[in-house]
C-alpha cells in the first residue's frame, strides 16, 4: 500500500504533464481505435429512436382514423347550424 501512495508523489506528476502535440495524438489514437464501436452504437441508437417514433406515428393513425374524427366534427357542424337562429341573411 505504502508503494502506491509512494509513486503517486511529484514525480508521477512530472510524468503525466504533456504538451498538447502528445495530448492531440492520443486523443487521436482513441477515436480512431474506438470510432467503429462508436459508430455502431449511434446506428443503433438511432435506428431505436426512430422505430419508437414511427411507432408512435403509426399507432396514433390506427387508434384515431381520419375518417370517424371529421365525421364526429361534421355531426357536430350539423348541430350547432340547425341551432343557429336564422335570419334574413342566411
Amino acid at each position: 500500500m505504502a508503494d502506491k501512495g509512494s509513486a503517486q508523489g511529484p514525480d508521477a506528476m512530472e510524468q503525466e504533464k504533456l504538451t498538447r502535440e502528445q495530448i492531440r495524438r492520443r486523443d487521436m489514437a482513441y477515436w480512431a481505435k474506438n470510432s467503429g464501436r462508436l459508430r455502431t452504437r449511434n446506428i443503433f441508437t438511432g435506428l431505436a429512436i426512430g422505430g419508437i417514433v414511427l411507432g408512435i406515428y403509426g399507432y396514433t393513425f390506427y387508434s384515431v382514423p381520419q375518417e370517424k374524427f371529421l365525421d364526429e366534427l361534421e355531426d357536430e357542424a350539423k348541430v350547432v347550424r340547425a341551432n343557429y337562429p336564422k335570419t334574413s341573411a342566411n
